[in-house]
């Protein structure tokens, strides 16, 4: 508004996870209010008892606190605010522009039938019945008969609405329940919100709501103080944007039955919080320099509402997990060990507290730093140094071992090798030139010869560089590794298994 700062609020209702659409809108909202020195408000839209949990509210406190979108004010809560919203109920019934109604669905959709409507909505039966409130009565808004409201919107312009195509739309439940539409009217004027900038998909309720402010305007409505203003009049209608919608691989609107839309499930597989809000802002929006990868300062500095886009946001996990690894490689050792920390300490490391050396873990760092995309895959990358037998995968110690002939003379090969380097020059440059040795015994280049070496020593086909790994873990547990699977060889060959599969762990 004219000479204020912003206003602008988040108003999630918490019947799942933090969806990340939702999470675009925050965000959104949070970068207008810091752009412009303004107010983020977080509203809690709680009145469905049925569907809420107040689980799913500390998700979304927890999540956007992760993601360093905690409000300015809030969270308020729309269930502490039922007293408000029936002052505005009977306000509106006394200015004629409710009117009660006892019509079911199916009787509305038998008069339309009858009449031969085949576009449902209500046929404004009860308009001038003059039914009193109460006796399990829904409240109708009275739209206007003719005319046009229209919806100013910063992203897709001037959308008209003719008024004749509004059914007069339920406001509040026979229960006596508000509805959202009239609720989120009254919080907004309430908490003087300048800007509301949500989903696209709420666009068609936008004229229903400037239909009931313009009606509490025209009936002087004051602000009830509740952000600790005195009581004003009704402010003027707030800006519109509507953001684009978010779009799965297929182009279709993403599901929470179908596609990975919780924030809670990205942050716990080590998504970087600051990965996923630069991809987050990617979504319908791009800075005026084209670039992709940003830091908030600069998301700050670019964003504009005026540059988003209307259409649909592809929602590209791929994407998003390859400018998160660009995050991590972009990270000092430091922080990146920092990160890591609660994927390698407590109950959901893959070995026993004890085991874990930091130290250890310090120097193969650098080294993981560069190969993971997300934090969770930093566990299956060392796993092999903290356990007393590496995790084998059945499927890399088939191929790299059961069906290799040569696989057991490397073995034999690189347990002697690396023997004569132990004690004298066990680093990786000999380690490397010691394999390549072995290889060439056998006929062998490099990365094959160190297949099933890397396979006895770490259980997988991929992980650090090999040499470097040996080297700190040094040659008593390299040679154990080493024997030990050359021992598995062996008594596979007695047995007479055809090996596609890792021995069991008791032979």
């Amino acid at each position: 508004m004219p000479g204020e700062s912003p206003r602008v609020r988040f108003a999630p209702s918490p019947t799942g996870y933090f969806h990340v659409g939702s999470a675009r809108t925050a965000l959104f909202n949070w970068l207008v209010a810091r752009k412009s020195g303004g107010v983020f408000v977080l509203r809690i839209e709680d009145t469905d008892a049925e569907r809420n949990r107040e689980e799913w509210v500390d998700g979304i406190v927890a999540a956007m606190h992760w993601l360093s979108m905690d409000p300015d004010e809030g969270p308020f809560r729309q269930s502490d605010r039922i007293d408000r919203y029936h002052q505005a109920i009977d306000a509106l019934w006394d200015g004629g522009f409710l009117f009660a109604c006892d019509c079911s669905r199916d009787e509305v959709d038998a008069r339309n039938k009858a009449a031969g409507i085949a576009t449902p909505g209500y046929d404004g039966f009860c308009r001038n019945r003059d039914l009193s409130r109460g006796d399990d009565r829904a409240l109708r808004f009275r739209t206007p008969d003719a005319g046009v409201t229209t919806v100013f919107d910063v992203i897709r312009g001037q959308v008209e609405f003719p008024c004749s195509a509004m059914d007069d739309f339920v406001a509040v439940k026979a229960t006596g329940t508000p509805l959202f539409v009239l609720a989120n009217v009254v919080d907004d004027i309430d908490m003087r919100i300048s800007h509301v900038i949500r989903g696209e998909d709420l666009l068609p309720t936008t004229p229903k709501g400037i239909l009931v402010w313009e009606a509490l305007a025209s009936i002087g409505w004051v602000t009830d103080g509740s952000t600790g203003a005195a009581f004003e009049p009704t402010p003027t209608l707030p800006v519109f944007a509507h953001l684009p919608m978010l779009v799965n691989e297929q182009r279709k609107k993403l599901s929470k039955r179908r596609d990975p839309v919780a924030v809670e499930s990205y942050r716990d597989q080590g998504f970087l919080p600051e990965a996923f809000v630069n991809y987050l802002a990617l979504l319908g929006w791009g800075p005026p320099n084209g670039e992709e990868i940003f830091n908030i300062d600069q998301l700050v500095e670019w964003f504009s509402l005026e540059d988003v886009n209307h259409s649909p946001a592809f929602f590209d996990v791929v994407k998003l997990t390859h400018l998160n690894g660009e995050y991590i490689r972009a990270m000092s050792v430091d922080a990146f060990i920092d990160a890591c920390g609660p994927w390698l300490t407590g109950g959901s490391a893959p070995w026993p507290g004890a085991a874990f050396d930091a130290e250890v873990f310090r120097r193969l760092a650098p080294l993981v730093k560069e190969r993971v995309a997300v934090l969770g895959e930093v566990p299956g990358m060392v796993d092999f140094m903290f356990l007393d037998e590496p995790p084998v995968d059945d499927e890399a110690w088939a191929k790299a071992i059961t069906r290799d002939d040569a696989a057991e003379s490397i073995l034999v090969s690189a347990i002697a090798a690396y023997g004569a380097l132990a004690g004298t020059d066990w680093t990786s440059d000999a380690l490397h030139a010691a394999t390549l040795a072995v290889g060439e015994g056998v006929g062998r280049k490099l990365g094959k010869a160190q297949a099933p070496i890397r396979v006895a020593i770490t259980g997988r086909r991929v992980g650090p560089p090999l040499f470097e790994a040996l080297e700190v873990m040094g040659p008593e547990k390299v040679l154990a590794r080493l024997g030990s699977a050359l021992e598995r060889i062996r008594i596979d060959a007695l047995s007479g298994n055809s090996g596609d599969a890792a021995p069991a762990e008791n032979s």
